[in-house]
């Protein structure tokens, strides 16, 4: 009996052991690898969704490899995929890593277009998001002023159209709420700035707001 109990703890050590070192040995392999070993892997990982272990992957890349001419590809790919995916903060995230590092990339004006869209895409509450808003349209105009032959102006352009609509359907309605609020001298400075932007006032619809959202707006 004693030596059957023996026996059974030796047999579970060794299992123990064994995993142990075959999770050891699993874990050892996982550096210092080639940068097309981690890009493939990457792209693997974005590929089946799983863009959390995709962005450790990109970790393992850039702290092994920083100066390798996958990094800046292996950004922007990520960059879309977390566009894909409405993860709008760390598009951005990686996005600003790639123009502080690669300003002078002849994609430049593509990062830089990426940026205009996330923000963008990312302006869900129209009502509370106004720096962003703003923030957005300074850059739409930066893009025009230094990439005028870029393929992407015309997307640029048309979000920008977009932005500005969206503005002055901001500015309408807050001169609305001044005049309910009979507060005539702020009322008057919204409708001229309306006024003075290039949207005709008559063509401005009505945000639709779900009524879940419409108390907080």
């Amino acid at each position: 009996m004693i030596k059957s109990l023996k026996l059974k703890n030796l047999l579970l050590i060794a299992c123990a052991t064994f995993v142990f070192t075959a999770c050891s040995s699993k874990e050892e392999q996982e550096y210092n690898k080639p940068a097309l070993y981690w890009y493939n892997k990457m792209m693997k990982q974005i590929s089946s969704g799983d863009l959390d272990q995709a962005d450790d992957t990109y970790t393992s890349l850039e702290s092994e490899h920083r100066n390798s001419p996958f990094i800046p590809s292996a950004m922007l790919i990520l960059v879309n995929a977390h566009i894909d995916e409405e993860q709008y903060a760390l598009a951005n995230f990686y996005l600003d890593e790639y123009i502080k590092r690669f300003g002078l990339s002849k994609d430049i004006d593509y990062a830089r277009y990426l940026k205009i869209k996330a923000n963008f895409l990312g302006f869900r509450y129209q009502f509370r998001d106004q720096q962003l808003m703003e923030d957005t349209i300074a850059q739409i105009r930066d893009f025009k002023t230094k990439y005028k032959n870029s393929p992407y102006m015309p997307l640029v352009d048309t979000i920008n159209s977009r932005l500005y609509m969206a503005k002055a359907s901001m500015d309408k309605e807050i001169a609305e709420l001044y005049i309910r609020k009979d507060k005539q001298a702020a009322a008057t400075f919204y409708e001229q700035k309306v006024q003075n932007s290039w949207v005709n006032p008559a063509e401005i619809e009505p945000v639709k707001v779900p009524f879940y959202r419409s108390i907080f707006e």
